[in-house]
């Protein structure tokens, strides 16, 4: 744990809980001035990201109601510009706009990003800024993979707040359809292999 993250998540609210369910102490030592920050992505939190194919995002609308949303798309369609930076390309959906309306009020926003097979969670805090194709085209022709028939009407650029990685307790472990075949896949090509072996040995037993 880092203490960009404890000071962002440890309000006072917090902290009273914490004190009377006993583990304020514990994580006392994340909010002292010799705490390391660690707010800039590194190299392990770049692959991370990288590698998934969606994840979920946290804002709050000018009420005061929180939203919860599921962002999906390509693996890899969330690029890293830099060690503060996050983007990724905002597809057309449902036209509510209810993310994108949340954020034009409070430019804060959290994100979950899951690895269910192997049971891992980062969660990222951010500020946001929205840019709509027509403003920056080159930025959001970078983002954009041609391949993805999806109609692309935004970018959200993140800039990076804070960062934590999640104990694995009580993630529990889930594959996709994907996942499942490359796993299966050498089993796959066993059977294939035995199958032409059983079918050459018959061939060869009616020639005898």
């Amino acid at each position: 744990m880092a203490r960009a993250f404890a000071e962002i998540a440890f309000t006072d609210a917090v902290r009273q809980k914490q004190k009377q369910y006993g583990s304020a102490d514990a994580y006392a030592k994340f909010l002292t001035a010799e705490a390391d920050r660690k707010d800039s992505l590194t190299a392990a939190e770049a692959e991370f990201i990288t590698a998934r194919d969606g994840f979920y995002q946290a804002t709050v609308s000018e009420t005061g109601w929180p939203y919860v949303q599921f962002r999906g798309g390509p693996t890899g369609f969330v690029k890293i510009i830099d060690e503060k930076t996050l983007a990724y390309a905002d597809f057309r959906g449902n036209r509510q706009y209810l993310s994108v309306g949340n954020l034009t009020k409070n430019d804060r926003i959290s994100l979950f990003f899951m690895d269910y097979p192997n049971q891992r969670r980062l969660k990222v805090w951010g500020r946001t800024k929205l840019v709509d194709r027509e403003t920056e085209p080159s930025l959001i022709s970078s983002l954009h993979d041609s391949e993805y028939s999806a109609k692309l009407e935004r970018a959200v650029i993140i800039t990076v707040e804070a960062f934590d990685w999640n104990c694995p307790q009580h993630i529990p472990q889930r594959f996709t359809t994907e996942e499942i075949a490359d796993a299966i896949e050498p089993m796959r090509n066993e059977l294939e292999a035995l199958k032409a072996e059983n079918a050459r040995l018959k061939a060869a037993t009616k020639t005898q």
